[in-house]
């Protein structure tokens, strides 16, 4: 039977600064996902801020990053001490801190030979913003977060937390690009949540030049093809995206909508101002939720 609840009274909150994350928006969303749910998919899953919250029989988390989904994997095969014993014994070994720039390149360099992926969260510990990058190389090549970013009490309680959702809990890990996901084993007690990349937002993962696929209006189209087809199979869904971004206007998704007047378009309040430092304008952004099923706020 599908768990009822649709989301947990403590939030919990991923042990990544992940760009595009959804922490901030939880309170909206999550009361707009169906009140039964026996699988979740989180086809977009990110730092899994989203799946982590929520309740259902089995979470299924998806990103076409592998290197991420790999340390995922290796927080719920390891145990929680030989987690935080490993993460420990790097930043000691590497002399890791607010200002040694040298020990975190040297960690960095080190990575990247060896893609070990608990050495992963360590750099992203002492990276700029907390942040993930990689290059077409598929390097890590995110900047030393300089007087700004260690393994502090915060992240550390974050990841212990993460951990044991993971590790309590039915949540199964795979890193498939979203066309190639297997979908035919979802009925209509289950839950597709896509949060893909917003086409007409500053998120430097839609470029393509990262080493992974970026997003065009291709891949818009792509996913969009994709939720009606799981609509016509009876699957619920739910869609985050912005309709209108500085000035400019998705329009293949305004489009989709009006062509499909039986989804609902629920608006959030929330902007991506941020994402230009310099920009003043708090209402840039129409952010929405859009679901082939009725809401109830």
């Amino acid at each position: 039977m599908p768990v009822t609840a649709t989301y947990k009274r403590q939030k919990n909150k991923s042990p990544l600064n992940y760009i595009g994350g959804k922490t901030k928006l939880l309170p909206q969303l999550l009361p707009l996902f169906p009140t039964e749910i026996d699988n979740f998919v989180d086809l977009f899953c990110g730092g899994c801020n989203v799946g982590i919250n929520v309740n259902a029989n089995k979470i299924h988390f998806n990103d076409n990053l592998i290197f991420l989904i790999e340390m995922y994997k290796a927080f719920q095969e390891n145990s929680l001490d030989r987690t935080l014993c490993h993460i420990e014994n790097r930043i000691s070994d590497f002399n890791l801190s607010l200002t040694n720039e040298i020990g975190y390149k040297n960690l960095r360099n080190e990575y990247n030979k060896q893609k070990n992926p608990l050495d992963l969260f360590v750099l992203v510990a002492f990276s700029f913003n907390h942040q993930i990058r990689f290059n077409n190389s598929h390097e890590f090549n995110n900047p030393f977060g300089r007087e700004r970013s260690s393994f502090n009490s915060t992240m550390r309680q974050n990841l212990e937390n993460f951990i044991v959702e993971i590790k309590e809990n039915d949540v199964e890990f795979s890193s498939e690009d979203f066309e190639d996901f297997n979908f035919e084993n979802l009925g209509n007690e289950d839950f597709v949540y896509a949060d893909p990349p917003y086409l007409i937002t500053c998120g430097t993962y839609n470029d393509g030049k990262r080493g992974f696929k970026g997003w065009s209006e291709s891949e818009e189209k792509a996913l969009l093809k994709k939720l009606d087809n799981l609509d016509s199979k009876g699957i619920k869904f739910a869609l985050s995206n912005v309709l209108e971004h500085k000035g400019k206007e998705n329009e293949i998704l305004k489009a989709w909508v009006t062509y499909h007047p039986s989804y609902n378009v629920n608006y959030l309040n929330f902007d991506y101002s941020n994402c230009n430092y310099q920009r003043k304008d708090k209402n840039a952004s129409v952010e929405v939720l859009i679901t082939n099923y009725d809401t109830v706020n």
